[in-house]
C-alpha cells in the first residue's frame, strides 16, 4: 500500500461524539413535557435539514413546534447545539499531522451545528484545509456523489487519503471511490491506533 498524503476526516463521532438526547431531556425539563417527539417524526426533518433542502428557520420552527418550545429561539438553539463532546485521543492525532499531511473534512452535517462547532472549537479552522458538507453539496453520504466531489475540491488522490467514518455504509462509500476507508469506533480508538500500523505516511 503506497504513503498516506492525505486525511479526510468525519466529524460526528470521530472529532466530536455527540448525544441528540441530551437536548431531548433538556427541551423536555424546559417545556414541562414528558413525551418527546418519535424519531421517526423529526429525523425526515433532520435528514432535510442536512441536505440542504429545508432552510435553517423551517427546521427550527419545526422542531420547536414539536417540542412545544415557546421560549426564545436562541434558548432553543442553546440547548439544540449543546450535544457534543470532544473526542481527544482523535483531535490529538489530528494535531500531530497538523502542517505535514494535508486534512479534510467531509461531513453529513446541518448549517446549525455546523456554525456552532466552528465557532466552539478553534481546532475545525485551525487544522482542516478543506471541508464537504453535505448542507452546502445538496448531496449526504452514503451517496458515491459526494466522495466523488470530496475528492475533486480537495485534490487528493483517493488510492494515498485515508478516510475515517464512524459509519459502515460511509467508509464503504468512500471505498467505492478507491480512498482507503476505516470503520473507526470513539469507544475503541486502540483499533484505531493498530489501524495506523499498517499505515506509512509522507
Amino acid at each position: 500500500m503506497p504513503p498516506v498524503n492525505a486525511v479526510i476526516f468525519d466529524i460526528g463521532n470521530v472529532l466530536l461524539t455527540f448525544d441528540y438526547f441530551i437536548a431531548e431531556r433538556a427541551l423536555l425539563a424546559h417545556t414541562g413535557q414528558t413525551v418527546a417527539p418519535s424519531i421517526e417524526e423529526l429525523h425526515p426533518h433532520r435528514m432535510a435539514h442536512e441536505s440542504g433542502t429545508i432552510s435553517r428557520e423551517e427546521f427550527v420552527r419545526i422542531v420547536r413546534e414539536a417540542f412545544a418550545h415557546d421560549g426564545p429561539e436562541d434558548h432553543f438553539m442553546g440547548i439544540w447545539t449543546r450535544i457534543f463532546e470532544v473526542n481527544t485521543p482523535m483531535v490529538e492525532w489530528a494535531r500531530t499531522l497538523h502542517g505535514k499531511t494535508p486534512l479534510y473534512l467531509l461531513s453529513n452535517i446541518g448549517c446549525i451545528h455546523h456554525d456552532h462547532i466552528f465557532e466552539e472549537y478553534d481546532f475545525f479552522s485551525g487544522l482542516f484545509h478543506d471541508g464537504v458538507y453535505s448542507y452546502k453539496a445538496g448531496v449526504m453520504k452514503p451517496e458515491r456523489r459526494i466522495f466523488e466531489l470530496a475528492k475533486d475540491q480537495f485534490g487528493v488522490d483517493p488510492a494515498t487519503t485515508l478516510y475515517i467514518d464512524d459509519l459502515l455504509e460511509n467508509v464503504q462509500g468512500a471505498e467505492s471511490v478507491g480512498f482507503i476507508g476505516h470503520h473507526y469506533d470513539p469507544k475503541r480508538h486502540d483499533l484505531f491506533e493498530a489501524k495506523l500500523k499498517s499505515l506509512s505516511f509522507l
